[in-house]
C-alpha cells in the first residue's frame, strides 16, 4: 500500500474517533458529578462522627440512621464511579482498536462493536446507579423545621 492510502485510511480512523471522543467527555463529566457528590457524601459522615459541634445538635438515633443511609448512598457512588470509569476504558479501547484497524489493514468490526456496547452498557448501569443516588439522597433529605 502506498503512503496515500495509509494517509486516507488514517484520516478515516480520526473521523470514526470523533464520536466516541466526544462521548469519552460526557462520561468525563459524569464521572465529575459523581466525585463531587462522593466527596459531599464523605465530608458529611465525618461531620456527624468527628465534629462535635455537630454532633451535639442531634440526638444519637438520628445520627445513625443518617450515617447509614450516607453508607448506602456511598456504596452506590462508588459504583456509578466504578461503571463510568470502565465505560471510559471500553471507549478508549474503541479508539484504539480504530487506529490499530487504519494501521495494520485488518477488519476490527466485531471488536468495535462488542467494545462500544460493552461501554454503553456500562454507561447506563452507571447512570442507572446515578439515578439511585439521587433518590437516596432526595428521600434522606432533611430539612430542620419542615419535620
Amino acid at each position: 500500500m502506498n503512503s496515500t492510502d495509509i494517509i486516507s485510511e488514517m484520516a478515516k480512523a480520526i473521523q470514526l474517533a470523533l464520536g466516541p471522543v466526544f462521548l469519552l467527555t460526557g462520561i468525563a463529566g459524569m464521572l465529575n458529578v459523581m466525585s463531587g457528590r462522593l466527596s459531599r457524601i464523605i465530608d458529611r459522615g465525618r461531620a456527624l462522627t468527628e465534629k462535635p459541634d455537630v454532633i451535639a445538635t442531634y440526638e444519637p438515633t438520628e445520627i445513625r440512621t443518617e450515617l447509614l443511609m450516607l453508607e448506602r448512598r456511598r456504596h452506590i457512588t462508588s459504583r456509578a464511579i466504578n461503571m463510568f470509569t470502565i465505560a471510559a476504558l471500553m471507549v478508549c479501547l474503541v479508539i484504539v482498536t480504530l487506529f490499530l484497524e487504519a494501521m495494520f489493514f485488518m477488519s476490527l468490526k466485531w471488536l468495535i462493536g462488542v467494545l462500544f456496547i460493552l461501554a454503553t452498557l456500562s454507561l447506563v448501569v452507571g447512570l442507572g446507579y446515578f439515578l439511585r443516588e439521587v433518590h437516596v439522597a432526595s428521600n434522606t433529605v432533611r430539612i430542620r423545621g419542615v419535620h
